[in-house]
């Protein structure tokens, strides 16, 4: 039996992008990775990624909103940045653990910004489900895609 690479998913709150790639790569890679994310901050799970999840088939309401600290003493094999904040302000890993950033953009700024100028609740979600799409899209493309980089 191969190892499973451990991959942790970073952003800053780890409500929403974070969450969907450790729910898509237990999904659809858990014979290869081990998958786990954490944020700069926690913010709780955000409940409109709970929903775009669960209508793709991918239950992620027993994911917890975790701190990167509490992952001081993992061995970890990747970090991925799913955010720009999260990037610029990653911590630094030991040596043997690669930090890839894989940015996607944010799904309630864009919901947001979308109510802002009168949008419906299916408009919003609907920048919640493209981001969902698009990270699904890059996790089938692990683990080769960190050889690869």
């Amino acid at each position: 039996m191969e190892t499973k690479i451990k991959i942790l998913y970073l952003c800053t709150g780890n409500s929403c992008r974070s969450q969907m790639a450790e729910g898509w790569t237990r999904h659809l890679k858990s014979n290869q990775i081990e998958a786990f994310s954490a944020g700069i901050e926690t913010h709780g799970l955000n409940p409109h990624m709970i929903k775009v999840m669960d209508e793709a088939g991918v239950d992620v309401s027993n994911q917890k909103s975790e701190n990167i600290r509490d992952f001081a003493e993992h061995d970890l094999d990747v970090v991925i940045t799913v955010c720009g904040h999260a990037h610029e302000t990653c911590p630094v890993f030991p040596a043997n653990c690669k930090v890839v950033h894989t940015g996607f953009p944010d799904p309630p700024k864009m919901a947001k910004e979308l109510a802002e100028k009168g949008a419906t609740e299916e408009e919003q979600l609907d920048c919640y489900r493209s981001v969902r799409d698009k990270i699904k899209e890059y996790i089938l493309t692990l683990p080769e895609s960190l050889i690869e980089n």
